[in-house]
């Protein structure tokens, strides 16, 4: 609200509004820009996540020849991927440890070695 006036204005572009009483935008434009702007810092974070997790995917299915294929850890990083990134974790009943980006995922085995999987059915 304007101080000097009862007249509504924009969150955005302080322009006056007119139209419904719990109205905030004068446009979708503007409604737009104002919550891209509050958002922008989590915006940022969450697109960087995403953005390693779709590329470690994408290296895993490269690199992934049938199931139970094996490659060195280190092929994996020459390739990009990040060990830090990943979407969930299962343990076997064994104890094996296997990390998962989205529906393709790997077990870190001794000597270096990575065995790629999918992601059984439930």
């Amino acid at each position: 609200m304007n101080e000097n006036t009862d007249q509504r204005l924009c969150s955005e572009c302080e322009r006056p509004l007119f139209g419904r009483t719990d109205k905030k935008f004068c446009s979708d434009a503007c409604r737009n820009s104002y919550n891209n702007r509050v958002n922008a810092d989590a915006t940022n974070f969450v697109r960087n996540v995403n953005n390693a997790l779709r590329k470690n995917r994408r290296i895993l299915l490269e690199l992934k020849n049938g199931e139970g294929s094996k490659v060195h850890r280190d092929q994996l990083l020459r390739a990009g991927f990040d060990f830090d990134y990943h979407t969930n974790i299962r343990e076997t009943q064994s104890g094996d440890m296997f990390y998962y980006c989205y529906d393709l995922g790997y077990q870190v085995l001794t000597n270096g070695e990575v065995l790629l999987v999918a992601k059984p059915e439930d």
